[in-house]
């Protein structure tokens, strides 16, 4: 089953790999996904991915300084 545009968004933005939402946008575009400005321009969906694309990026990345320690 193919994930929407919104699900395959929240699924990225989970990931840690990416630090924002332009570069969330970036990646569901070179993965294909329509309407990509358009899904994500209400306010409290950018918000919301604004926001976990913060908290999971910086806490993969502490993480991963942690282990090379």
């Amino acid at each position: 089953m193919t994930l929407s545009t919104i699900e395959r968004a929240y699924e990225l933005a989970r990931s840690g790999h990416v630090p924002d939402l332009a570069r969330l946008k970036q990646r569901l575009k070179a993965d294909g996904c329509r309407a990509v400005d358009a899904l994500l321009a209400p306010r409290a969906v950018r918000g919301h991915l604004e926001a976990i694309c913060a908290a999971t990026f910086k806490a993969s990345a502490t993480e991963d300084t942690a282990s090379e320690a």
